[in-house]
């Protein structure tokens, strides 16, 4: 292994690996560590003798001595969302029982997946090698619904178990191993939504990884080894090839290698692409990623509060975005669907050699483009990526970015936002995210605003006005796509990254297993 800046390596830590298990038992005989059950406030309303009227809470209630009821009226434990209650009370067959907080009534998946990140937080304090969680109140779910929240409580439960820990001289491992869903019913098909739910989970920790890991470590070399690594795993489905700089030169990238030139970290156009087993291939698709695996803003150089400079190892989410996917669909393996991912993977950073603010650069599709920002540089990359996916002859394109600040302005720190001519491409993306739980919305695309991206002496600029940001930033992309090809534009600038935490959240990677999955047969 090639030596870091600051002689950097992340360890090689395993992720555990937990047992899922949906089963129709009687709670109060599961055998185990922690009991976990998900209540809404309704479940925790009490009669006037201070005693649970849900069916669920007063049966256990009544095996624990009142001790529930009690802890809960002490605690101040009503079922908003976030709150919990782990103790260690005698009268159940397991050690532990918890109550978490599910607010005042639960229907998306972002709140099952909330309830298992609790769940797998308290299993990690206690630490619970064997968990159960069971809903307070299933009665009223669909089959369906049923389904879907017993997946969400899977995937929130990998999600909250496994810390990334490689750049960590010590860490706390889990010691969780199983954990049983009951009363969201069973059988193969709910077997087989939590086996798809773990599937997911993994490629969001692997996107996640990707994101925290810092620049010094993260070279486009290494992006384009850990894709290929990807290929080779899945080689019976995946496939991979890296363009040198040589290559897209030939294939006239002026754009891309023009953000790529003053870096002393060679730039690596990263090609997967996905065939199914058997049958044949119905629809042919691209997911596209910004790849930039450190962004100092060139000689437009990120400087002052609230620049971020700090953080630009992250402009490389999109492209962790579309190789998670591609970790996921190589397990899944979906029929009927061709699928290539394409990232332009380079850096941008200052040197003699660099691009400079009023240089002319010329994409693949032979627009020139004059440079009047070398920190929007994103676009730049990716519009010859997308003259490169189109002539993969693909059907749709989504690609995603963290393209702009305006675009966290616009919509904040977790929502990312969709831009795109097309309705029925809109509904496909939209309809994925609401399976996934993660948060879109759909921008404008106000073809007035271009008079701003206009040069005097080439066929565009880079950046035009400040206001209405994003969507120039989208308008510009928009002139490296074919109009024969539907494409959607994801600007995921702020959902990257929770600011709290300071870790990257795998964001785009469920949604994009998703929408390929509703485009197979």
């Amino acid at each position: 292994m090639a030596q870091t800046l600051g002689l950097t390596q992340p360890a090689n830590i395993e992720h555990p690996k937990i047992s899922f298990a949906a089963k129709e038992i009687d709670v109060a005989e599961w055998k185990g560590d922690l009991l976990a059950v998900g209540v809404t406030e309704k479940d925790m309303i009490k009669d006037e003798n201070s005693k649970f009227q849900n069916s669920l809470l007063k049966k256990l209630d009544g095996l624990l001595g009142g001790l529930l009821a009690e802890a809960s009226l002490e605690e101040d434990f009503t079922g908003k969302t976030g709150q919990s209650m782990v103790h260690r009370l005698p009268g159940l067959g397991s050690k532990r029982v918890g109550l978490f907080g599910l607010g005042q009534s639960v229907s998306s998946p972002a709140a099952f997946r909330g309830l298992g990140e609790a769940v797998a937080s308290a299993a990690k304090t206690a630490q619970a090698s064997s968990v159960a969680v069971v809903l307070a109140s299933s009665e009223g779910l669909s089959t369906e619904s049923k389904c879907s929240s017993a997946s969400a409580i899977t995937s929130g439960t990998v999600l909250g178990t496994c810390e990334d820990n490689r750049y960590k001289s010590e860490s706390k491992k889990s010691q969780l191993k199983s954990v049983d869903i009951i009363g969201l019913g069973t059988g193969p098909e709910i077997e087989k939504k939590l086996k798809y739910a773990e599937v997911v989970s993994y490629a969001i920790l692997f996107g996640r990884e990707l994101v925290n890991s810092p620049a010094n470590v993260l070279t486009p070399a290494a992006l384009a080894a850990e894709a290929s690594k990807i290929a080779s795993t899945y080689s019976n489905v995946l496939s991979a090839n890296i363009l040198t700089e040589e290559q897209c030169r030939e294939l006239k990238m002026g754009s891309y290698l023009g953000v790529a030139a003053a870096s002393a970290n060679p730039p690596h156009f990263i090609h997967l692409c996905y065939k199914p087993p058997s049958g044949p291939v119905k629809t042919k698709l691209a997911l596209v990623g910004k790849g930039l695996t450190f962004d100092s803003g060139g000689y437009n150089i990120k400087t002052g509060p609230g620049c971020s400079i700090e953080t630009m190892k992250v402009d490389m989410g999109g492209s962790a975005a579309v190789f998670g996917a591609a970790k996921a669909l190589g397990q899944i393996k979906p029929p009927g669907v061709e699928v290539h991912f394409i990232v332009a993977s380079c850096e941008n950073m200052i040197s003699g050699t660099g691009m400079r603010p009023g240089d002319i650069v010329t994409a693949s599709n032979g627009k020139t483009i004059e440079v009047n920002n070398t920190d929007a540089e994103g676009r730049l990359t990716l519009a010859d990526a997308l003259v490169y996916a189109c002539n993969q002859g693909v059907e749709k394109i989504v690609d995603l970015a963290t393209l702009t600040g305006a675009c966290v302005v616009a919509l904040g720190p977790s929502i990312a936002g969709a831009f795109t001519p097309s309705d029925n491409l809109a509904k496909e993306v939209l309809e994925a995210s609401e399976l996934s739980g993660e948060k879109f919305w759909r921008m404008p695309l106000e073809e007035s605003y271009w008079e701003s991206m206009k040069s005097g002496v080439a066929d565009m600029v880079n950046t035009g006005d400040r206001q209405g940001g994003a969507i120039n930033a989208a308008l510009f992309l928009k002139q490296f796509v074919d109009e024969k090809v539907q494409w959607l534009h994801i600007d995921m600038a702020g959902p990257v990254l929770n600011d709290k935490k300071h870790v990257a959240t795998g964001f785009g990677i469920s949604t994009l297993v998703e929408w390929v999955l509703k485009n197979s047969s």
